[in-house]
């Protein structure tokens, strides 16, 4: 081992061929990374575009680093280069020549202050290298850094540069070829809403189509003027380029679009079955009208056989629903499906209630009617259950079933005094059929008798 000097103990000739070695191998490795990003397309692409923004400030500041990046790679080239020379003049070099060759490689080397000139004013960002807050290092004219300090220096620069290039070519490889895609399919679904008459203005769908449409247009230019606007650095330490495109937007108009597809295909699915809906709609409207007028024809025939009784009156065809449904034909008529489609919704929901009120009512006046059979079945098995018992000649009975008949057959019929005479006759025969000690007729059902009085109750 020499002595000690500026850069350090003297190094042997072995060491300095391991150095230079080593070097060499940076040398090349540096090289390769600045060609690299020389030839990136994302350089490329940031050199001829319109920037703004983020991008913009930022970019200014890595292009100024990559030109000095070249500079700082030529300093560092003529020193190797110099120690190449010095080294191959002979196989033993003279220990003056390994000093100047420790110094070369060991030593340090006057480059340029320690950072980039700043970019224009308003370009850089508080606290980015060489703006407000790394203004000092930067002020020094010169530095005195040994080769691998300037290897470091040169690392650090590379990985600025290449994470502005790296990130604004993911966005850009991203985000305009995605918004492409769904404009295309915007447009495709814009042709189907007009063709079923969904237009600004007229309906919801074609106000958000509009809108959807505005959004992407605004999108695209904004991420080709400013494509670092939309990157999300990786968290923590990643390497240059970590992170991934912001497609919030882009996912929500996908999502927009999406919802305004299926409405469309809820309305062209209209238009396809809409002519079946309209005549399925007719069909429970004209069974609603004739189930009220057959309700108001026995409703005169219950007031005329049945005497005593409360008939609710029977309610008009539903004059608002037809009015709706030549409307719905019209809409049809005029292909105008995006206001058939609610009104069709409507109006079926609507027609199924009205012939189950029209059911209703007819059951409800029909109701005495239905009484006056029970009661003659009634009556009548009870006279077939004393004949088989030998017991149809007893006078007793033979009268009141003939009081209760009369009553039953006549018109109108009083169904409470029927009713009664029913149950008097019942009951004489449960009686006569007992005392003969024969097997009774029946036990007394719940709801056998009392009607007027169930109908009071309820």
């Amino acid at each position: 081992m020499g002595s000690v000097g500026p850069a350090g103990p003297v190094m042997s000739p072995e060491e300095v061929d391991r150095e230079l070695e080593r070097l060499d191998a940076e040398y090349e490795a540096v090289e390769s990374s600045l060609l690299a990003l020389q030839d990136h397309a994302g350089r490329r692409l940031l050199e001829g575009a319109r920037l703004s923004g983020v991008t913009e400030r930022r970019w200014a500041r890595a292009d100024q680093i990559a030109t000095l990046l070249w500079k700082t790679f030529d300093r560092y080239t003529a020193a190797l280069k110099a120690a190449h020379e010095l080294r191959g003049r002979r196989r033993s070099p003279s220990r003056a020549e390994l000093a100047e060759l420790t110094g070369l490689l060991r030593g340090t080397l006057s480059v340029p202050g320690g950072g980039p000139p700043a970019p224009p004013v308003g370009l850089l960002d508080p606290g980015e290298p060489g703006g407000s807050g790394g203004g000092g290092e930067g002020a020094r004219l010169a530095e005195q850094l040994t080769l691998a300090q300037l290897v470091e220096r040169m690392n650090s620069w590379y990985a600025q540069a290449l994470d502005v290039v790296a990130a604004a070519d993911s966005v850009w490889s991203a985000l305009p070829a995605r918004i492409d895609l769904l404009s295309a399919e915007l447009q495709r679904v814009r042709s189907l809403a007009h063709s079923v008459g969904v237009r600004p203005g007229e309906h919801p769908a074609g106000d958000d189509l509009e809108r959807t449409t505005a959004e992407l247009t605004v999108l695209r230019a904004e991420v080709l003027r400013d494509p670092l606007a939309f990157w999300v650095p990786a968290g923590g330490s990643s390497a240059p380029g970590g992170g991934r495109p912001d497609t919030a937007r882009y996912d929500a108009a996908a999502r927009a679009l999406e919802d305004v597809r299926r409405e469309i295909d809820a309305v062209i699915g209209v238009r396809q079955d809409a002519e079946q809906r309209l005549m399925k709609l007719r069909d429970l409207l004209s069974r609603a009208d004739r189930t009220l007028a057959e309700a108001r024809t026995a409703r005169g025939e219950v007031l005329a056989k049945i005497a005593a009784s409360e008939v609710p009156a029977v309610s008009g065809p539903p004059a608002a629903l037809q009015e709706q449904l030549i409307r719905a034909a019209d809409y049809r008529r005029r292909s105008q499906w995006h206001l058939l489609s609610p009104l069709l919704e409507s109006l079926e929901q609507r027609a199924e209630q009205e012939l189950e009120r029209a059911r209703d009512q007819l059951s409800a006046v029909t109701a005495p009617l239905a009484v006056r059979a029970e009661l003659r079945g009634r009556l009548d098995s009870c006279r077939a259950e004393l004949a088989r018992h030998g017991r149809s000649g007893d006078r007793f009975l033979a009268e009141r079933y003939d009081m209760a008949r009369r009553m039953l057959w006549s018109a109108p019929c009083d169904l409470r005094a029927a009713e009664s005479a029913v149950r008097r006759y019942r009951a004489a025969a449960r009686e006569t059929l007992s005392s003969a000690a024969g097997e009774p007729l029946e036990r007394a059902e719940p709801g056998e008798t009392g009607w007027a009085e169930g109908r009071e109750e309820a």
